[in-house]
């Protein structure tokens, strides 16, 4: 094959749904825990007062900084499919835990200190759900891997030397 029918092989760098995924869900929780100390100021870090809501969630100020942890982790763990991964069973397992905790103490001020209430209970039960895409992520992803080195083995010799691929391996 004449070099004049290769042509540079440029990757593109696609960002895949899992990662994506892990993305948009730290920059919401992050987003959610700033907006959250404009309801609650930075006194009483443990209230217990279903009147502090941030659109129907109640919170308080420790409530707000575990959303923002919880962001921060999602926009710096989202680059790699293994981070998106960790990050998904970080909040899957993080946020089952939380939505049995919110069950069990949402009547009982003494024991919730993060000013949990029901809608609260249920969007944790949703966040933990949501977490199993960027969480299962990576077997999805190791296929495409497979697939994609597939089509690069099929790369004329002559162009592989190069770092050039043919218009018929794109």
């Amino acid at each position: 094959m004449r070099r004049s029918q290769c042509r540079r092989h440029r990757p593109q760098v696609v960002p895949r749904p899992p990662t994506t995924l892990a993305l948009i869900i730290g920059v919401v929780y992050l987003v959610v825990g700033i907006a959250g100390f404009f309801a609650t100021g930075f006194s009483n870090f443990t209230e217990h007062d279903h009147t502090q809501t941030l659109l129907g969630f109640a919170v308080n100020p420790l409530h707000n900084v575990v959303h923002v942890i919880i962001g921060l982790a999602g926009v710096l763990l989202w680059r790699t499919r293994n981070g998106a991964r960790l990050y998904g069973w970080l909040l899957g397992v993080g946020y089952g835990a939380t939505a049995v905790y919110g069950f069990l103490v949402v009547n009982n001020p003494d024991a919730n200190i993060l000013n949990i209430n029901q809608a609260d209970n249920w969007l944790h039960v949703f966040s933990a759900l949501a977490a199993s895409n960027p969480a299962q992520g990576t077997a999805n992803a190791q296929v495409g891997a497979i697939a994609t080195a597939r089509v690069r083995s099929r790369v004329p010799p002559t162009c592989a030397k190069a770092g050039m691929a043919t218009d018929r391996t794109v």
